[in-house]
């Protein structure tokens, strides 16, 4: 009798847990992300669809966020702060195109599903069928959770009122701070963080709501670009191709 598993048994069913135990965590933000779409001036069938169709939780609190401050004049502004956060799904796209199959309908539906979270599930495993089991479950749970949770988030903002009563209004900084956390391991990084807090904070005052935000990215873009502050070497522990196990969808 072997103890051998040549189908890779174990891996996929540590992929299921892994997979649904991150979708229940990452599900949680959506309470938050309803109430506070709604308390910003959006209706609930606006905000669930918005979940519906945009799902990448990033993107839809930087919307919501650039809305709730300047109103419909500064959709052009949100829109862009939303898809500015959306384009790292691209390269996870990129990474995650042979894992996910190669019929058809697999490689249509994917691309909705390639999410932060998705994707380092999928890659914290070897076994090719780990990985697909890791992302579809991660996918496909969090958009489900995702989105009862907004409606959820929605319904309880448009009773309760103004989120802000009941810290909901921390929560997608919190989020975005857990994110950015694990990668302030380096001058550059650090130097990156502060340099665009500087810059947003002294552009909010004067410019539309929004803007400090892409003028600040634009920060970034130079430092990236000029390596300013940086080194060739990747940070110590830092995987080769998995993203962050956290942060929003």
């Amino acid at each position: 009798m072997t103890t051998d598993d040549p189908m890779g048994g174990d891996a996929a069913r540590r992929a299921w847990r892994e997979g649904l135990g991150v979708a229940l965590a990452t599900s949680a933000y959506g309470i938050s992300f309803g109430a506070l779409a709604v308390a910003s001036g959006l209706d609930i069938w606006q905000t669930c669809v918005l979940s519906l169709v945009m799902f990448t939780g990033g993107s839809q609190f930087a919307f919501i966020g650039v809305i709730g401050a300047g109103g419909l004049a500064a959709a052009p502004a949100a829109i862009a702060s939303a898809g500015l956060l959306g384009v790292r799904n691209v390269a996870y796209g990129l990474r995650m195109a042979p894992v996910v199959g190669t019929s058809r309908g697999r490689r249509l539906v994917a691309p909705h599903f390639t999410i932060d979270e998705s994707t380092a599930v999928a890659l914290a495993h070897t076994e090719p069928r780990a990985r697909r089991l890791g992302f579809w479950v991660t996918g496909i749970g969090i958009y489900l959770g995702w989105n009862l949770t907004t409606l959820l988030g929605a319904l309880l903002g448009d009773v309760l009122g103004d989120p802000r009563a009941y810290g909901l209004d921390a929560a997608a900084a919190a989020a975005f701070l857990a994110l950015l956390w694990p990668r302030l391991r380096q001058r550059q990084a650090i130097a990156v963080g502060v340099a665009a807090a500087i810059v947003a904070t002294v552009l909010t005052p004067v410019l539309m709501p929004g803007m400090p935000v892409l003028i600040a990215a634009l920060v970034a873009v130079l430092v990236g670009w000029t390596n300013w502050l940086g080194s060739s070497a990747e940070p110590p522990g830092e995987p080769h191709d998995v993203p962050e196990l956290g942060g929003l969808p």
